[in-house]
Protein backbone atom coordinates (compact mmCIF):
# COMPACT_ATOMS: atom_id res chain seq x y z
CA UNK A 1 0.00 0.00 0.00
CA UNK A 2 1.24 3.49 -0.74
CA UNK A 3 2.31 5.86 1.55
CA UNK A 4 -0.20 7.97 0.69
CA UNK A 5 -2.96 5.53 0.27
CA UNK A 6 -2.28 4.46 4.14
CA UNK A 7 -2.47 8.02 5.47
CA UNK A 8 -5.99 8.25 3.99
CA UNK A 9 -6.77 4.86 5.28
CA UNK A 10 -5.58 6.26 8.94
CA UNK A 11 -7.58 9.09 9.11
CA UNK A 12 -10.77 7.22 8.80
CA UNK A 13 -9.88 4.41 11.24
CA UNK A 14 -8.75 7.60 13.31
CA UNK A 15 -12.30 9.42 12.91
CA UNK A 16 -13.90 5.92 13.43
CA UNK A 17 -12.31 4.60 16.20
CA UNK A 18 -12.31 7.38 18.46
CA UNK A 19 -15.99 8.26 18.15
CA UNK A 20 -18.13 6.88 20.77
CA UNK A 21 -19.90 4.11 20.19
CA UNK A 22 -21.34 0.78 22.16
CA UNK A 23 -17.62 -0.32 22.42
CA UNK A 24 -16.77 2.77 24.45
CA UNK A 25 -19.86 3.06 26.77
CA UNK A 26 -19.13 -0.81 27.46
CA UNK A 27 -15.08 -0.18 28.68
CA UNK A 28 -16.29 2.65 30.44
CA UNK A 29 -18.76 1.47 32.35
CA UNK A 30 -17.21 -1.41 33.61
CA UNK A 31 -13.68 0.50 33.83
CA UNK A 32 -14.98 2.96 36.42
CA UNK A 33 -17.09 -0.19 38.45
CA UNK A 34 -14.41 -2.70 38.21
CA UNK A 35 -11.33 -1.10 37.04
CA UNK A 36 -8.90 -0.53 34.04
CA UNK A 37 -7.33 -4.48 34.62
CA UNK A 38 -10.72 -5.75 33.52
CA UNK A 39 -11.03 -3.08 30.96
CA UNK A 40 -8.00 -4.39 29.29
CA UNK A 41 -9.86 -7.93 28.84
CA UNK A 42 -12.79 -5.46 27.39
CA UNK A 43 -10.43 -4.01 25.12
CA UNK A 44 -8.60 -7.51 24.04
CA UNK A 45 -12.14 -8.80 23.21
CA UNK A 46 -13.24 -5.99 21.09
CA UNK A 47 -9.94 -5.92 18.46
CA UNK A 48 -10.52 -9.68 18.94
CA UNK A 49 -13.76 -9.06 17.50
CA UNK A 50 -12.63 -6.17 15.14
CA UNK A 51 -10.46 -9.14 13.82
CA UNK A 52 -12.96 -11.68 13.24
CA UNK A 53 -15.39 -9.15 11.24
CA UNK A 54 -12.16 -8.46 8.84
CA UNK A 55 -12.17 -11.58 8.29
CA UNK A 56 -15.61 -11.78 7.63
CA UNK A 57 -15.23 -8.82 5.04
CA UNK A 58 -12.66 -10.46 3.37
CA UNK A 59 -13.84 -14.11 2.78
CA UNK A 60 -16.70 -12.75 0.94
CA UNK A 61 -19.15 -13.09 3.81
CA UNK A 62 -19.41 -9.37 3.54
CA UNK A 63 -20.78 -9.39 0.38
CA UNK A 64 -22.93 -11.73 0.96
CA UNK A 65 -24.74 -9.80 3.46
CA UNK A 66 -24.59 -6.85 1.62
CA UNK A 67 -26.27 -8.53 -1.06
CA UNK A 68 -28.94 -10.16 0.56
CA UNK A 69 -31.98 -8.74 2.55
CA UNK A 70 -32.65 -11.68 4.44
CA UNK A 71 -29.16 -12.59 5.23
CA UNK A 72 -28.00 -9.35 6.48
CA UNK A 73 -31.57 -8.92 8.11
CA UNK A 74 -30.90 -12.11 10.49
CA UNK A 75 -27.81 -10.53 11.52
CA UNK A 76 -28.78 -7.26 11.89
CA UNK A 77 -31.99 -7.86 14.48
CA UNK A 78 -29.45 -10.94 16.48
CA UNK A 79 -27.27 -8.17 17.24
CA UNK A 80 -30.47 -5.70 17.70
CA UNK A 81 -31.43 -8.10 20.30
CA UNK A 82 -28.04 -8.99 21.80
CA UNK A 83 -27.23 -5.28 22.32
CA UNK A 84 -30.70 -4.83 24.14
CA UNK A 85 -30.03 -8.14 26.41
CA UNK A 86 -27.15 -6.22 27.65
CA UNK A 87 -29.06 -3.49 28.32
CA UNK A 88 -31.98 -4.62 30.38
CA UNK A 89 -29.21 -6.96 32.38
CA UNK A 90 -27.14 -3.34 33.06
CA UNK A 91 -30.26 -2.12 34.81
CA UNK A 92 -31.26 -5.10 36.37
CA UNK A 93 -27.70 -5.65 37.79
CA UNK A 94 -27.56 -5.47 41.87
CA UNK A 95 -23.48 -5.96 41.20
CA UNK A 96 -23.46 -2.84 39.94
CA UNK A 97 -25.12 -0.86 42.65
CA UNK A 98 -21.85 -0.83 45.07
CA UNK A 99 -20.06 1.76 47.38
CA UNK A 100 -16.41 2.60 46.86
CA UNK A 101 -15.29 0.09 49.71
CA UNK A 102 -16.82 -2.60 47.88
CA UNK A 103 -14.68 -2.06 44.11
CA UNK A 104 -11.91 -4.17 44.57
CA UNK A 105 -14.45 -7.31 45.98
CA UNK A 106 -16.87 -6.81 43.02
CA UNK A 107 -13.64 -6.17 40.61
CA UNK A 108 -12.59 -9.66 41.70
CA UNK A 109 -15.93 -11.40 41.07
CA UNK A 110 -16.22 -10.46 38.06
CA UNK A 111 -14.76 -12.79 35.44
CA UNK A 112 -12.52 -11.30 33.03
CA UNK A 113 -13.45 -14.42 30.11
CA UNK A 114 -16.83 -12.86 30.54
CA UNK A 115 -15.98 -9.53 30.03
CA UNK A 116 -14.09 -10.73 27.55
CA UNK A 117 -16.51 -12.81 25.72
CA UNK A 118 -19.36 -10.05 26.09
CA UNK A 119 -16.87 -7.25 24.48
CA UNK A 120 -16.40 -9.85 21.70
CA UNK A 121 -20.00 -9.80 21.24
CA UNK A 122 -20.73 -6.22 21.10
CA UNK A 123 -18.13 -5.85 18.51
CA UNK A 124 -19.19 -8.34 15.93
CA UNK A 125 -23.25 -7.67 16.99
CA UNK A 126 -23.38 -4.88 14.30
CA UNK A 127 -23.50 -5.68 10.90
CA UNK A 128 -23.21 -2.24 9.82
CA UNK A 129 -19.35 -2.57 10.65
CA UNK A 130 -18.95 -5.96 8.35
CA UNK A 131 -20.73 -3.65 5.67
CA UNK A 132 -17.95 -0.36 6.46
CA UNK A 133 -15.22 -2.81 6.47
CA UNK A 134 -16.36 -4.86 3.04
CA UNK A 135 -16.90 -1.38 1.30
CA UNK A 136 -13.39 -0.13 2.92
CA UNK A 137 -10.90 -2.35 2.31
CA UNK A 138 -11.08 -3.03 -1.25
CA UNK A 139 -10.55 0.61 -1.56
CA UNK A 140 -7.21 0.19 0.05
CA UNK A 141 -6.50 -2.67 -1.61
CA UNK A 142 -4.60 -3.88 -4.74
CA UNK A 143 -5.47 -6.62 -6.39
CA UNK A 144 -2.31 -7.08 -8.17
CA UNK A 145 -0.43 -7.99 -4.90
CA UNK A 146 -0.51 -10.75 -2.65
CA UNK A 147 -3.77 -10.11 -0.18
CA UNK A 148 -2.15 -11.35 3.15
CA UNK A 149 0.29 -8.71 3.67
CA UNK A 150 -2.69 -5.91 2.87
CA UNK A 151 -4.80 -7.26 5.22
CA UNK A 152 -2.72 -7.54 8.06
CA UNK A 153 -1.27 -4.56 7.64
CA UNK A 154 -5.54 -2.86 7.57
CA UNK A 155 -6.69 -4.80 10.47
CA UNK A 156 -3.78 -4.02 12.26
CA UNK A 157 -3.87 -0.52 11.94
CA UNK A 158 -7.20 -0.97 12.99
CA UNK A 159 -7.11 -2.96 15.78
CA UNK A 160 -3.96 -0.84 17.51
CA UNK A 161 -5.81 2.24 16.98
CA UNK A 162 -9.13 0.98 18.66
CA UNK A 163 -7.45 -0.47 21.47
CA UNK A 164 -5.29 2.59 22.36
CA UNK A 165 -8.51 5.08 22.16
CA UNK A 166 -10.46 2.24 24.12
CA UNK A 167 -7.87 1.61 26.68
CA UNK A 168 -7.78 5.88 26.73
CA UNK A 169 -11.51 6.25 27.56
CA UNK A 170 -11.36 3.13 29.85
CA UNK A 171 -8.46 4.89 32.14
CA UNK A 172 -10.54 7.85 32.21
CA UNK A 173 -13.20 6.19 33.34
CA UNK A 174 -11.40 4.56 36.01
CA UNK A 175 -10.50 7.80 37.70
CA UNK A 176 -14.01 8.55 38.25
CA UNK A 177 -14.72 5.43 40.66
CA UNK A 178 -14.36 7.15 43.39
CA UNK A 179 -17.22 9.64 42.49
CA UNK A 180 -19.46 7.08 41.85
CA UNK A 181 -18.25 6.19 45.77
CA UNK A 182 -22.26 6.51 46.56
CA UNK A 183 -24.52 4.08 45.41
CA UNK A 184 -27.16 5.82 44.07
CA UNK A 185 -24.19 6.74 41.23
CA UNK A 186 -23.28 3.98 40.68
CA UNK A 187 -26.86 2.66 40.18
CA UNK A 188 -27.61 5.34 38.09
CA UNK A 189 -24.41 4.53 35.93
CA UNK A 190 -25.64 1.25 35.36
CA UNK A 191 -29.45 2.40 34.66
CA UNK A 192 -28.26 5.16 31.99
CA UNK A 193 -25.71 2.99 30.06
CA UNK A 194 -27.96 0.02 29.99
CA UNK A 195 -30.30 2.52 28.61
CA UNK A 196 -27.98 3.68 26.09
CA UNK A 197 -27.53 0.12 25.17
CA UNK A 198 -31.01 -0.12 24.93
CA UNK A 199 -31.44 2.63 22.44
CA UNK A 200 -28.48 1.34 20.19
CA UNK A 201 -30.54 -1.77 19.91
CA UNK A 202 -33.41 -0.62 18.91
CA UNK A 203 -31.84 2.07 16.79
CA UNK A 204 -30.03 -0.78 15.17
CA UNK A 205 -33.29 -2.93 14.33
CA UNK A 206 -35.27 -0.27 13.36
CA UNK A 207 -32.46 0.97 10.80
CA UNK A 208 -32.75 0.47 6.99
CA UNK A 209 -30.74 -2.57 5.56
CA UNK A 210 -28.39 -0.36 3.52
Amino acid sequence: MAWEQWLIYLALVLAATATPGPAVLFIMTNATLHGWQKALFIALGNVLGLLSLGIVAVTGLGALLEASEVAFGVVKYIGAAYLIYLGIKMIRSEGLRIAETNLQKHARQVSSMKLFTQAYFVAISNPKAIIFLTALFPQFIDMHTALAPQFVQLITTLMFFSFFFLMSYALLAHQAKSWLAHPDRARRLSQTSGGIFIGFGLMLAASSNR
